[in-house]
């Protein structure tokens, strides 16, 4: 029986390939934001504190509606403010309730790094990603098999931009070509089932050699899960549903990144 991935990858490669035909390449590559430099996102991760990539999103498959009136814009402007070290934007319409409009309207926002979150299946997508404002996309092991990741990652390397390779089990860490890939996050929501598991992230990328950027995603909400994820090893977070249910997501952001740094120090402390 299909799952929601299933059905959000089946939509997405539809929506992709009415896309290509309604806007061709050439129209993206001609936008202002193609031709701009992307901003290194691994850099940006690597920080004495733990890095904190802070989402944009509506709505969810699993929870659903998340943060009604949604102003992208306005919630990225509080991240930066709040000290993210970069801000992830969700694109897919579906399921998600995002849009490239969304992204473009981040990109004039914030001069931190910008993360297209979405479901890549298709190079066309990466020139979307640089033409609509994007350092970095979002590429995840579970919907592509070890030729077609390495291929992505190719184009979107040769474009320019940065890749957040996705796993979720610890085999899927064998698509990945450790030689190549600088950042890998590893979801603690079971993208099939959508469980979450916090501590799962942190069991997995255990794995990964520490010369690459390890990124704990999904189920973090407190100042302790944060603190957990930092003794660990691991250098980032990606948190989204956290800051969408806050009231002010940025204050929200301020708030654990400053109760992280106190937890932290106490437990360091002789």
């Amino acid at each position: 029986m299909p799952t929601i991935l299933d059905d959000i990858v089946a939509a997405t490669r539809s929506s992709v390939a009415e896309r290509r035909v309604r806007i061709p390449r050439s129209s993206l590559e001609a936008r202002d934001a193609f031709h701009r430099v992307p901003i290194d996102l691994a850099a940006s991760l690597r920080r004495e504190d733990l890095a904190v990539i802070a989402e944009c999103k509506r709505r969810s498959p699993s929870k659903g509606l998340l943060r009604d009136p949604y102003d992208p814009l306005a919630i990225a402007a509080s991240y930066e403010t709040a000290g993210a070290a970069a801000v992830s934007v969700l694109t897919e319409p579906e399921f998600f309730g995002g849009s490239l409009d969304d992204l473009a309207a981040v990109r004039g926002a914030v001069g931190i790094p910008l993360l297209r979150k979405d479901f890549v299946v298709d190079p066309y997508q990466l020139t979307e990603a640089r033409a609509f404002g994007a350092d970095a996309v979002l590429l995840i092991a579970a919907v592509l098999d070890r030729g077609h990741l390495s291929e992505l990652h190719e184009a979107a390397t040769e474009l320019g931009l940065s890749c957040l390779v996705e796993c979720y089990a610890e085999r899927e860490l064998e698509r990945l070509d450790f030689d190549r890939v600088r950042i890998v996050g590893v979801n603690n929501r079971d993208l099939h089932t959508f469980v979450v598991d916090r501590s799962h992230a942190a069991r997995v990328l255990a794995a990964v050699p520490d010369s690459i950027v390890r990124v704990a995603e999904s189920g973090l909400r407190s100042a302790a899960d944060f603190a957990a994820v930092r003794r660990s090893g691991l250098d980032a977070v990606l948190v989204g549903e956290t800051f969408m249910r806050a009231a002010d997501p940025g204050v929200e952001l301020a708030r654990l990144r400053e109760q992280t740094r106190r937890l932290l120090e106490q437990i360091m402390s002789p």
